[in-house]
């Protein structure tokens, strides 16, 4: 009787984790939540997460599919920190038109490759302006909305020109060639 209990035991295991194996490619897996960001050296592949942040992630969806990011510059770059870009006027003042409202997360954290909504004092002014942690950023955590995470290419990411200071402003800026969702890529 041991032996078998050991035996459905283990089996019980190595199904839960197939099962759990499989969830986890399924979703990384979804076109509709897959974004391709191509920079100037390389493919960056990022998961969105409408789970933390529906809202938020319709809106960035909607945006690629309009072409609004493509050409977009990456305004304010701190190394050691974040990549910011999404502001068409590139002085990191402009933005769609259109606020969203916060949708901050209690469990998940601001750590290397999360993608993050920039928002000016008002927590619910978040637009079309994003940003990308270099490295774990723990005074975000619940004060800014969590989208999506880079699933490759944070070298990428990590080759974008770094701005100057505290402000972190780019003098000729890197910009996002295309950004795209995976359901729509045609390369």
């Amino acid at each position: 009787m041991g032996r078998l209990s050991a035996r459905l035991f283990a089996a019980l295991i190595l199904t839960l984790s197939l099962s759990i194996a499989m969830t986890d490619e399924s979703k990384a897996a979804d076109p509709e939540n897959t974004l391709y960001l191509d920079l100037k050296d390389g493919r960056v592949v990022i998961e969105m997460r409408p789970d933390l942040a529906p809202a938020h992630v319709a809106r960035i969806r909607e945006l690629v599919r309009e072409g609004f990011y493509d050409g977009i510059v990456f305004h304010r770059v701190i190394d050691n920190f974040m990549a910011q870009t999404g502001d068409p006027t590139g002085t990191g003042t402009g933005g769609s038109g259109k606020n969203l409202a916060a949708e901050f997360s209690d469990f998940e954290k601001f750590y290397r490759g999360t993608l993050g909504m920039a928002r000016s004092q008002n927590p619910n002014s978040a637009d079309s302006q994003f940003f990308i942690v270099l490295e774990r950023a723990e005074w975000l955590d619940r004060q800014y909305t969590i989208w999506g995470e880079v699933t490759e290419g944070m070298e990428f990411v990590d080759m974008i020109k770094k701005g100057e200071g505290q402000s972190g402003m780019v003098q000729d800026p890197d910009k996002i060639i295309k950004m795209q969702v995976a359901a729509d890529a045609k390369d």
